[in-house]
């Protein structure tokens, strides 16, 4: 499933293989990317539950990276590095990351810890905080997916990051602008409405039974949108 993936980001092929080897055994997905770019586009588009993270990669510092993946979603970050000092784990720590190992590493203890971190993220909200339910549309807060009866729906990031907001508040009306922030949180950003009506279009074609006459999505001429109250 899309949704149990995890991001490897590791310029190493040897050790994003034998990392990815490991992952899969114990039943995850594990998406490798070789360079940050990459990375970032992986990340927007498999919405992973995990990353983990080398801190020396070749296009962009691993500490820029983390932060820029910790404003994209808020999904646990196991840093991996060829460093051992002391400052370095504080300003990993620092930046967002959740853990922290030292090359060589035991992948074994890696894999131990992904699955420590991932029941601690798991089990920081009540049940009941974790998903939102609006007739047989239920959203799922930590999977960041959609599930219409009991048909199962990838969305992409941004899909999910404007979902939610609608759905967390029905019946109120958010402008375009109001959803640009959600969907680039932390960043300034020049996008126009269009951006925002696309997505919408593309949320309404996998979530309603007949996109041209929206049921739960409703569009209000002049002002944005809201999910139905």
């Amino acid at each position: 499933m899309l949704n149990d993936s995890i991001l490897v980001i590791e310029d190493d092929d040897k050790i994003a293989s034998l990392v990815k080897v490991s992952l899969e055994r114990e039943g995850y997905k594990a998406i490798i990317a070789s360079d940050g770019h990459e990375a970032t586009i992986l990340a927007g588009y498999y919405s992973p539950v995990f990353v983990i993270l080398d801190l020396m990669l070749p296009d962009i510092d691993g500490i820029d990276l983390c932060k820029r993946l910790r404003s994209i979603a808020d999904m646990p970050i196991l840093i991996l590095t060829a460093k051992g000092e002391e400052q370095d784990k504080i300003l990993a720590f620092s930046v967002g990351a959740d853990d922290y190992m030292v090359k060589p590493f035991n992948v074994r203890e890696l894999v131990a810890r992904v699955k420590t971190i991932l029941r601690r993220y798991i089990n920081i909200r009540p049940k009941s905080q974790r998903k939102l339910s609006f007739e047989d549309i239920e959203l799922d807060l930590e999977m960041k997916s959609v599930k219409i009866g009991k048909e199962s729906i990838h969305l992409t990031l941004s899909e999910f990051r404007i979902l939610r907001p609608l759905m967390d508040a029905p019946g109120r009306v958010f402008s375009r602008m109001e959803l640009v922030a959600k969907l680039y949180p932390q960043e300034d950003v020049n996008v126009t409405d269009r951006t925002i009506d696309v997505h919408i279009r593309k949320l309404r074609e996998k979530i309603e039974q007949n996109p041209a006459r929206p049921k739960f999505i409703i569009s209000l001429r002049g002002r944005g949108y809201k999910f139905h109250d």
